[in-house]
């Protein structure tokens, strides 16, 4: 397999342990500048060039695209997903990780275990941000940052205030985050290879420093984790569309608190802690993913603009409530269940004795004019509103 790493430090302990492990599975690697390719569009065309010539052929790319250059290096991602080509990471996952606030609404909303945060805007709104996140101390952090640049921590309502005030005058936007004062100071780094955590470390600050960062001098540990911990990460991960990835957990009162999911997790630091080959199990997921490469499924549903895919919650008053599918007579409509989420776990392709229980989440695709017909009340409510009010 011919296999592209995508890194702009061509010497960082990361991207030469993915080259040998590469090359130890019999691969043909090669690690290229993704800041260096220009990217070619037209109708029907999609290429990459590097110094004005075309760009190798690849069977599959390893993303390690820099924080500083996440717009463009997300492009060229981009641009080999539009080429058929697998990108061990994709380039929707890299865009919501890389943006913190994003993360932490995306989990938020799929129950996973966060701080309370939140984002402002008004100079208005800080001090009661504050105690909507439950009082000083808190942590601010810049909204795109790596290796705990841009993480500080206000003692009192009134550093973070005077701290929020200057970063916005500077055009930064800042997410306010509950201190886990039993956590200060430390954290668990989670690294996600497809369905597994291969490997996981407590990562631990010294002296004064509450970041627990290893570019900060935080020291490192070998962790076996909690079932409640492993699925936490590996959820999470998934929840972001990421395939490898460092999920960052405090470890709260309440149970893992994740703070940040991050898209091209260093290997150095959990490679040294805990003496797992981490390289190598990346490649080997690679190997057996490469045949699914990514696409963008509302590019391809806009070709059917009749067609829609569809969110269908199941509350306990629901007419599918507690009925197989089979007896709901969706397929009779034209309606395909997808998946079923329950718990926070996938049920992909159910079968049609599968029962749809109150809580569950049913991913739809059918007619529009089909789905319209299990759409909760208050929906039905406002197409007959937006209906009156064209009328």
């Amino acid at each position: 397999m011919r296999i592209g790493i995508l890194s702009a430090a061509a010497k960082a302990y990361s991207t030469k342990r993915l080259k040998a492990a590469a090359k130890q599975r019999g691969h043909t690697v090669k690690v290229i500048d993704y800041l260096k390719y220009s990217i070619f569009m037209a109708e029907n065309q999609s290429a990459l060039f590097m110094e004005g010539k075309k760009a190798a052929k690849l069977d599959a790319v390893i993303p390690r695209i820099g924080a500083s250059a996440t717009v463009f290096g997300s492009a060229v991602v981009r641009q080999f997903e539009q080429m058929g080509i697998y990108a061990l990471n994709g380039s929707y996952a890299i865009g919501i990780a890389r943006d913190k606030l994003r993360t932490i609404q995306v989990l938020g909303r799929h129950g996973i275990g966060i701080p309370p945060t939140a984002c402002v805007h008004s100079k208005d709104s800080i001090l009661p941000a504050v105690q909507m996140v439950g009082g000083d101390p808190v942590i601010i952090k810049l909204l795109q940052g790596t290796q705990g640049v841009g993480v500080i921590l206000a003692e009192s309502t009134k550093s973070a205030e005077a701290i929020i005030e200057t970063l916005q005058i500077a055009q930064q936007n800042v997410l306010i985050q509950k201190f886990v004062s039993e956590s200060r100071g430390r954290d668990i780094r989670a690294f996600v290879v497809g369905d597994r955590v291969v490997a996981a470390m407590r990562r631990t600050a010294q002296g004064d420093e509450f970041r627990s960062n290893v570019h900060r001098g935080g020291l490192t540990e070998a962790v076996q984790l909690s079932k409640e911990y492993v699925e936490t990460a590996i959820r999470a991960a998934h929840i972001i569309g990421l395939h490898v990835a460092g999920v960052d957990i405090l470890e709260s009162d309440e149970g893992p608190k994740v703070m940040e999911v991050n898209a091209s997790p260093g290997l150095e630091g959990i490679e040294e802690a805990t003496g797992v080959d981490v390289a190598d199990a990346i490649i080997a997921y690679l190997e057996e993913q490469v045949l699914f490469p990514h696409f963008e499924i509302s590019e391809r549903l806009a070709l059917s603009r009749d067609f829609a895919i569809y969110e269908l919650p199941i509350t306990a008053t629901s007419i599918l409530a507690k009925k197989t599918l089979e007896e709901s007579a969706l397929a009779q409509k034209g309606i395909q269940v997808l998946c079923i989420i329950r718990k926070g776990n996938a049920l992909s392709n159910p079968a049609p004795s599968e029962k749809a229980l109150p809580g569950d989440l049913l991913l739809c695709y059918g007619q529009k004019g089909s789905l319209k017909t299990l759409l909760p009340q208050r929906l039905k409510r406002l197409m007959k509103n937006e209906t009156q009010n064209e009328a």
